[in-house]
């Protein structure tokens, strides 16, 4: 089972994997997904909400 953490923000700064990419991904996917911080905790999560917001990007 995945780790969980408080949120975005905890995951990033635990998580070095989570921190690498969160950072390359282009700055209006990182802006939606700083909005929903509380939602993302786990590194699982802020690869699907990401994956989510770049599918429009084809």
């Amino acid at each position: 089972m995945p780790k969980k953490y408080k949120d975005l923000y905890n995951l990033i700064a635990q998580n070095d994997n989570a921190d690498q990419y969160f950072n390359s991904l282009p700055d209006y996917v990182q802006d939606q997904i700083s909005t929903r911080a509380d939602s993302v905790n786990s590194f699982a999560s802020l690869k699907d909400y990401a994956e989510n917001l770049l599918r429009g990007d084809d």
